[in-house]
């Protein structure tokens, strides 16, 4: 039995040219779960990864250094460390069928293109694990899709951007607290991110 109840990975690649490309929102989101609990980096073989204790439940934080289309050398690896099943794992990924700052938390299901989830699928040989897909628009022209994904941010969706973030966070936070499935039913909808006056009551309704 696991004492690690989540393996959260975020897809991406590493290196400073890649960093604030669309392909690695996952990366973002990560980084931004260590920066506000303050966690400390530890590198594996395959990935960069953090503990995190969050409403007394232990999850590993990982960014695979494998490069985007062998992320599933990593997941595999850490799944096998930690001991985590596939149906506890949730891969955050970017997601060009979105509008910008859209998410969506699915589980299972095809790879929908993208190189990473395949890769992953592969790997673990089972499509039943979590993927938060975030939104990054698909404003590129025809046959132009790997150029986009591997683009920057323009300054001017900046503030979009930062918002996605925070959500995703709010939401990696949200599975751990109340499970896959309320998180899902809260995160699709939209519910959680009522006025956080509501927001109490919407989590506990």
């Amino acid at each position: 039995m696991s004492s690690f109840e989540w393996l959260v990975v975020g897809l991406g690649n590493p290196g400073t040219k890649y960093e604030r490309n669309r392909h690695n929102i996952g990366w973002m989101v990560i980084d931004n779960l260590i920066e506000k609990y303050n966690l400390s980096l530890s590198e594996e073989k395959k990935a960069h990864i953090a503990q995190l204790n969050y409403k007394r439940k232990n999850v590993i934080l990982a960014k695979p250094t494998t490069y985007m289309n062998l992320s599933g050398k990593a997941v595999q690896s850490l799944k096998i460390k930690f001991k985590i099943p596939n149906e506890r794992i949730i891969a955050i990924v970017d997601d060009y069928n979105l509008p910008l700052g859209k998410l969506h938390l699915k589980f299972g299901g095809s790879d929908a293109g993208h190189n990473g989830i395949a890769s992953i699928i592969q790997e673990i040989n089972d499509k039943n694990f979590y993927r938060l897909r975030c939104g990054i628009g698909n404003d590129f022209p025809k046959g132009m899709l790997v150029e986009y994904v591997l683009s920057n941010f323009r300054n001017d969706e900046a503030d979009t951007l930062n918002l996605m973030i925070q959500k995703a966070v709010q939401s990696i936070e949200t599975v751990i607290e109340f499970g896959a499935a309320r998180a899902m039913t809260l995160i699709n909808s939209e519910r959680l991110w009522k006025s956080k006056s509501n927001n109490q009551e919407v989590l506990n309704d």
